[in-house]
């Protein structure tokens, strides 16, 4: 088919695509369509397949004009597609659309518009202009001890507290209990059974941790407390409760000695305290090392979509919210159309969400677009030894075999994930030496991981 196409771009990483099919090929199509008509259809007076040309386009010669239309639309725009490079393909979720379907006229070759969004182009420049603060952490005694204490936790001894024992603090106690109101009764909806916490962690609605220090399993008591104004429940600010409490089960844990014998508890491998120890430092490492070098990156890339400004197509801005409510609906356990009814009461809200998600979707969108952009332009692929040495660091972090770990990414999918990981790093370590990389303020361990929030 003989085509002359046009494109001409449009805001938001959209094309206008301007198509003329050759006169030749017109009439061509429409002989051919008129042939299929003549053979199949039927009119009273003339046998099957024997229906003069121009009877059928005096009775079906508007159908017959639609006909060759579409299938000549839909041949040019699939000839044409599967030829031209990915810049002018259409984005998978942003069919072309047409807003005027234009007339056949044999004579006359056919020409006809669509438009649709294509994957934005991006040139990234300004690397040389980029700093990038890397925070500085320290891994000390404070943040050993902290790991160390968790442990001691996780390998904590739960044991149930005899009948006539009290509730003490540290003890991890099942109560039922209820709000009452001024006649004494239950308020209805309040009521809440087997419900357990730990005794001084305030991890409790109403906060009851003093009050029922001293109580006995089975024991019934009823308190009123008065909520300071600044509560942090603001269901609870300013307001006074009398609150039924009755223990059903106190339990106490008792924490193992942090020493050798803890060490070789945990695992096998360790034969020591020490042993343990030098993991723990090991492990905070590659943590440490892992989120600075994802705030880093984050950093980088903020950097570079600023300098390198483009609009995100709105197909793809829509696709990537539909997503997101996708994901809430999975979280939900249910489906997005669901989830739909659930919030049908506010017809706002769902409109609101996606406007709250717009910037941060946005934002990831364009980092996305800005590293694949680099890594076509860069041509960065992973060699068989370059993938070998991935399988051997994960190993070696995870602590497993190295053919454990290459059965886990033996299926196509997670080995093509793990190369475009790995692509990506590559991608990253070439960036760091071409921008300028300082040294940020001290951060403490904990406070590195709400890093972006602080900022």
């Amino acid at each position: 088919m003989e085509l002359t196409t046009e494109f001409t771009p449009l805001e938001k990483s959209a094309v206008k695509l301007t198509v003329t099919v050759a006169q030749p090929d017109v009439q061509a199509a429409y002989d051919s369509t008129l042939k299929k008509y003549m053979k199949s259809a039927f009119i009273p007076g003339f046998r099957k397949g024997h229906v003069p040309a121009h009877i059928l386009e005096r009775k079906y010669g508007d159908g017959i004009k639609a006909d060759v239309t579409g299938s000549l639309i839909d041949s040019a725009l699939n000839e044409l597609f599967e030829d031209k490079d990915a810049a002018h393909r259409p984005l998978p979720y942003a069919q072309p659309q047409m807003d005027t379907v234009p007339e056949l006229n044999v004579t006359q070759p056919l020409t006809f518009t669509v438009t649709y969004d294509v994957f934005p182009t991006v040139t990234v420049s300004h690397l040389a202009d980029v700093v990038v603060q890397e925070p500085q952490v320290t891994i000390g005694d404070k943040e050993i001890a902290s790991e160390l204490a968790a442990i001691q936790e996780r390998n904590a001894a739960v044991m149930d507290k005899k009948d006539d024992e009290l509730v003490e603090k540290d003890n991890i106690v099942t109560v039922t209990y209820c709000e009452c109101g001024d006649d004494g009764k239950e308020i209805a909806g309040t009521k809440r059974e087997d419900f357990t916490f730990t005794v001084g962690s305030g991890q409790n609605i109403y906060k009851i941790d003093d009050d029922i220090i001293g109580m006995k399993k089975g024991e019934r008591r009823t308190v009123t407390k008065t909520y300071p104004d600044d509560a942090a429940d603001k269901d609870l600010a300013g307001t006074t409760k009398t609150i039924d409490i009755t223990v059903t089960q106190i339990k106490t844990r008792t924490l193992p000695a942090i020493d050798d014998e803890l060490a070789q508890d945990v695992s096998e491998k360790y034969q020591t305290l020490d042993d343990m120890k030098k993991d723990i430092v090991k492990n905070l490492e590659r943590s440490r090392d892992r989120r600075v070098r994802e705030i880093k990156n984050n950093d980088l890339l903020s950097q570079l979509i600023e300098k390198n400004p483009f609009e995100i197509p709105a197909s793809m801005l829509q696709a990537e919210l539909n997503g997101r409510w996708q994901m809430m609906a999975r979280q939900f356990q249910t489906t997005p159309d669901q989830l739909d009814k659930i919030f049908a009461s506010d017809g706002q809200l769902k409109e609101n969400m996606f406007k709250e998600w717009e910037g941060e979707s946005e934002k990831l969108l364009k980092s996305r677009i800005i590293v694949d952009s680099l890594l076509r332009a860069r041509n960065i692929t992973v060699t068989p030894e370059e993938l070998e040495a991935q399988y051997q660091k994960i190993a070696d972090e995870r602590d497993m075999d190295i053919e454990e770990v290459k059965k886990h990414y033996a299926d196509a999918r997670s080995k093509e994930y793990l190369i475009d990981e790995t692509k990506e790093q590559k991608l990253y370590d070439e960036l760091y030496k071409e921008v300028t990389v300082k040294k940020g303020a001290a951060v403490s361990f904990d406070a590195l991981f709400h890093y972006g929030e602080q900022r």
